[in-house]
């Protein structure tokens, strides 16, 4: 059995105005095509064109736990850096005036984890009936 060409060998040329143009690149940029190429070829022949979706409530939620997973860095730098001054500690001065200030590093700790508890319960409530 011989095999049937699937190449594209064939040329159009095809000239555009400036808005024609604008118009094809904005339906290109919706859509999941590769390609313009692709794009226009579908629009051409007739077949189905996959636009893509975007759904504004997950747009929010990946806001969000981007916004907790930068905290959640900050917080595990704060800690990473206070244990390692509790390691370089000699005196026990030192370690008293690192207690104190440990425990302002521990309320603001606590804080930043009820502030993700309540911005997690938010969207909970939003995605659940």
């Amino acid at each position: 059995m011989k095999e049937k060409n699937t190449n594209r060998t064939r040329w159009i040329h095809l000239r555009l105005t400036p808005d024609e143009m604008k118009l094809l690149h904005n339906g290109f940029e919706k859509s999941l095509c590769p390609k313009l190429s692709d794009y226009a070829r579908k629009n051409l022949i007739g077949k189905p064109v996959v636009l893509k979706y975007r759904n504004q409530s997950v747009d929010d939620l990946l806001l969000e736990i981007s916004k907790l997973r930068t905290e959640l860095n900050a917080i595990g730098n704060n800690y990473n850096q206070a244990v390692k001054k509790l390691h370089s500690l000699h005196q026990i001065s030192e370690f008293q005036k690192w207690i104190l200030s440990s425990q302002e590093d521990k309320n603001k700790l606590f804080e930043s984890i009820e502030s993700i508890k309540f911005s997690m319960l938010k969207l909970i409530e939003k995605w659940l009936p």
